[in-house]
């Protein structure tokens, strides 16, 4: 099997799609001015706040763990807390970076099924302790689609942001896949933002089919004060920002970012269906994004790796994920599934 062929580990396995690759090749022509202060950002800010109907404060980063974690620190301060569901991103995957980007503000971690937080479970960290010996709660960070591959409706939404004006906390969303769950839902980017109470929103476009960048939407503008300067000194002020900004020009100008996201759900409909028809596969959470978690025997598992197939188990979840990409084929998804039903035959 080459190794070059479509995977489902993450849909960072994927290349970088036809209009961020054109915009980016465009942006290679000729000099402009460095470290943000060229056209291709600026159209790119522009489109931001034209496609989120709003006047918003944007910036750009190189990775998610950095949209995350710095966007964070300028919500908290080192004495405040950000409450998460234990399964999230922020607290499982990045190494302990948000603590660190804000100089040791705690994560406290909510459960929740299907990987959403709900009201009651942010309200009962809130209101656990208000002593001064405990990290006082300042941020509710959700994720849209969450990890488990889920959405949050718009009426959770809004549920979640009357808990937070309550308590006057603050709302980060971690959108690694917001152009899935904006597909998925078919709502407008505004409607499941900042009117359903998002005061900062990490938008992701490496998943989306570029090569690497994340834009980070301040929709209340007045937490981005000197976010300019924090992006600095954590190195993520890039020098030729134009090839950060101009590919994402290419998915915005071109509805790339939404054609992408939709194919990937699409796909992901299309791989749940054929596993649910292969006796011994039960589907773990409903599927709503581009995310598939399966339930396999353990020996299939062994014999798809054996095979070069690439997809991920998560610890304290269980299971299998498959996740489908800006360029996954139908084809592609067939051949794996004529390898898991040969390989549950040969059990």
């Amino acid at each position: 099997m080459s190794s070059n062929l479509e995977q489902f580990a993450s849909d960072n396995s994927s290349g970088i799609c036809p209009e961020a690759l054109e915009y980016m090749i465009r942006a290679n022509q000729g000099s402009v001015p460095a470290y943000g202060n060229d056209e291709w950002t600026q159209k790119a800010t522009d489109y931001f706040r034209e496609l989120f109907e709003i006047d918003c404060e944007v910036f750009f980063t190189f990775n998610g763990t950095a949209a995350n974690s710095l966007s964070l620190a300028a919500l908290c301060q080192s004495y405040h807390s950000v409450i998460c569901h234990e399964t999230s991103h922020i607290e499982t995957d990045e190494c302990g970076a948000p603590e660190f980007a804000s100089n040791g503000s705690k994560l406290l971690l909510a459960q929740g099924k299907n990987g959403k937080l709900t009201p009651e479970s942010i309200e009962a960290i809130v209101t656990r302790r208000t002593d001064i010996h405990y990290p006082k709660p300042k941020v509710i960070s959700i994720t849209q689609s969450t990890e488990l591959g889920t959405l949050y409706s718009i009426e959770e939404l809004l549920k979640i942001k009357g808990v937070a004006k309550k308590y006057n906390l603050k709302i980060h969303m971690d959108g690694a896949r917001f152009a899935n769950a904006v597909a998925a839902m078919n709502k407008s980017p505004a409607e499941i933002t900042w009117k359903t109470g998002v005061d900062v929103l990490c938008f992701c476009g490496t998943k989306n089919g570029m090569a690497l960048g994340e834009a980070i939407l301040f929709f209340n503008k007045e937490l981005a004060e000197d976010f300019d300067y924090r992006c600095k000194q954590a190195g993520q002020l890039a020098s030729k920002m134009r090839f950060i900004s101009a590919p994402w020009l290419g998915l915005l100008e071109t509805g790339a970012w939404l054609k992408n996201a939709r194919h990937a759900n699409q796909c992901a409909e299309y791989l749940e269906n054929q596993l649910l028809n292969i006796e011994g596969v039960d589907l773990m959470f409903p599927r709503e994004a581009n995310a598939v978690f399966v339930k396999l025997p353990e020996q299939v598992i062994h014999t798809l790796k054996a095979n070069n197939w690439q997809f991920y188990t998560f610890i304290g979840v269980g299971g299998v994920r498959f996740m489908c990409s800006w360029n996954t084929t139908q084809s592609r998804i067939d051949e794996l599934i004529d390898d898991i039903k040969k390989a549950i035959i040969a059990i």
